[in-house]
């Protein structure tokens, strides 16, 4: 499923406009991602948490010449899916 798809899900579930249905994905978006560039957690019971993790530097080798090449350390996104989304899948 893609954003359009969604959307489109969205608009109908909730009897609401296309566009309405797209600002609400792109708010929730939004607030995820200020959350996590805080470097705070975002919980919703049931579905999953959103969290930030830190990646150390470490060294890696480009696989067309077999060099070494540094790595930088870098924050990545992370999800873990909660309880009652494990169970559905």
């Amino acid at each position: 499923m893609n954003k359009a798809e969604l959307i489109e899900k969205i608009s109908t579930d909730a009897e609401i406009s296309r566009k309405q249905a797209g600002l609400a994905i792109d708010s929730f978006t939004d607030a995820v991602t200020k959350t996590l560039k805080k470097g705070d957690t975002v919980t919703l019971v049931g579905f999953g948490t959103f969290s930030v993790s830190k990646r150390a530097a470490r060294v890696g080798r480009n696989p067309q010449t077999g060099a070494t090449i540094k790595i930088k350390a870098k924050k990545v996104a992370k999800f873990k899916a909660g309880k009652t989304l494990s169970e559905k899948i």
